[in-house]
């Protein structure tokens, strides 16, 4: 795999033809948020015809307009004055921390506690399940530039991961009321087999039997599908899913699908099939994009070709409020509008995508629509998974607003209230 990142993403830019301009840009941003770019996105799924506008050039490579324009204009300064790497890079850690790198309780609520002691690399915010962050698995093989976790690729003193498998184990047996463990970072799939199974095989052993789901998050199906194909380990990686298979274990990659395209190559579809032969499930989620999915039909087209390659549709999220958030965010009533008219135009087998779903502090929050009630058009909310389980279900209503972005843009309406940040229920 041949990787493009800092200077390496603007030479492949400029020997695809983009401009001195957009070079510029490119640094600038690069300066602030992270970027990663492989050979098999730059010659399978990039459109170098259509770039800048092309939907997977959106994606992952940088915009000016990532950046609000008062951070893009203090960077931009530094570097047309020919400022030092390490002026830059100051200027650029002040600017992340700026952007919300750690959004829903990802660095407080969510960590749990072991022995008195927080267990940073692990994050249980829902009853059920639990976050495994590798300490092997903290990058990818290519970069969204909406990804809520790019605080894991700029080398922060708040990256998170864990190194010793035995630590998830110990809590693991504490909590018996856990049914599924998530690894996920960064990528688990950019771990070797040999690696991925030291933290897989603790997980079968006895005393663990509560655990019922292994999930592995991952954009490796989209951007290196490979993985599962043609890479040294890749029998060894579908081998592994099925001795997890045979011990009882639902197996589940949560693939991150952001549009069709990545769905039309060869290799991704030999990809599905062998995992799916392992009698492991897929399912695809991804967030609702401007400038790459805001669009109804790409949606619909995407469903449906997940559902003729056996892949599950599971969510349509909104883009989380941190990083890019203000180039990539769309409007919750447009989000509404888009995830409405994808929904009519599949049949049931693709209308199992809940959305659009705010992954919030609170929960997991679906817009179920927006009706007029009593002469006020509303917003209808609900909890689809909460922090508190016994809030799960809860339905509330807000005044509806084509401006409003996020939860906290919201005002109650109809006498109900907005549920408000409770505390961590998890220990």
């Amino acid at each position: 795999m041949k990787l493009y990142t800092g200077e390496r993403l603007a030479e492949l830019a400029l020997a695809r033809g983009l401009s001195e301009e957009y070079l510029r840009d490119l640094r600038i941003v690069s300066a602030v948020l992270p970027f990663r770019v492989n050979d098999y996105v730059d010659r399978e799924l990039i459109d170098w015809t259509a770039a800048p506008d092309d939907p997977i050039f959106r994606l992952t490579f940088p915009h000016r307009d990532m950046l609000p324009p008062t951070v893009f204009s203090s960077i931009a300064e530094l570097y047309d004055a020919d400022a030092s790497r390490e002026v830059l890079a100051k200027a650029g850690a002040q600017a992340r921390r700026l952007l919300n790198p750690h959004p829903g309780g990802q660095l407080d609520a969510n960590i749990p506690v072991l022995q008195g002691k927080p267990l940073l690399g692990l994050q249980h915010k829902y009853r059920e399940t639990v976050l495994v962050f590798p300490s092997q698995g903290q990058t990818c093989h290519a970069y969204c530039g909406y990804c809520f976790r790019w605080a894991q690729f700029v080398g922060t003193e708040t990256r998170q991961a864990i190194s010793d498998p035995t630590v998830v184990t110990a809590y693991l047996r504490e909590h018996p009321e856990v049914t599924d463990a998530l690894f996920t970072g960064g990528d688990p799939m950019i771990m070797r087999t040999a690696v991925l199974r030291r933290w897989v095989d603790p997980l079968l052993e006895p005393g663990l039997e509560h655990i019922r789901t292994l999930r592995f998050g991952t954009k490796a199906l989209s951007y290196w599908p490979t993985r599962f194909t043609d890479d040294a380990d890749a029998d060894d990686l579908l081998r592994l899913f099925e001795r997890c298979v045979a011990a009882g274990r639902h197996v589940a990659v949560m693939a991150h699908f952001s549009h069709p395209r990545e769905l039309s190559t060869a290799a991704v579809r030999k990809a599905i099939a062998r995992i799916r032969d392992t009698g492991a499930v897929i399912r695809a989620q991804a967030p609702l994009i401007a400038h790459v999915n805001d669009d109804a039909d790409v949606w619909a087209r995407m469903w449906q070709s997940l559902v003729e390659s056996g892949v599950i549709p599971y969510y349509m999220f909104v883009e989380r409020d941190t990083g890019a958030r203000s180039y990539f965010e769309v409007p919750l009533a447009r989000a509404l509008e888009i995830y409405t008219d994808a929904i009519r135009q599949v049949s049931g087998l693709a209308r199992s995508a809940s959305g659009p779903v705010m992954s919030t502090h609170i929960g997991k929050v679906v817009i179920d629509g927006a009706p007029t009630i009593l002469g006020t058009k509303v917003f209808a909310l609900r909890l689809l998974q909460s922090r508190d389980p016994r809030d799960t279900g809860n339905q509330f209503f807000a005044r509806y607003d084509p401006g409003a972005h996020w939860l906290d843009d919201l005002t109650p309406a109809l006498g109900t209230t907005i549920p408000e940040r409770p505390r961590s229920v998890v220990g």
